[in-house]
């Protein structure tokens, strides 16, 4: 796999992940913080792999 092909995965899977958060903020708060935290760090981690 590219080094693009793995930023992209980690991009899409933040944006899910930020769905989940948008989806559950109004019913589990502590659950969309954790999502929220996981998705931050995708996205982190795709902006770094595509930086290194």
């Amino acid at each position: 796999m590219s080094k693009e092909v793995i930023a992209v995965l980690l991009l899409a899977l933040g944006g899910f992940l930020a769905g989940g958060v948008y989806s559950t903020w109004k019913t589990a708060k502590v659950l969309a913080v954790v999502l929220g935290v996981a998705a931050l760090l995708a996205i982190g981690g795709a902006i770094a792999w595509l930086v290194s």
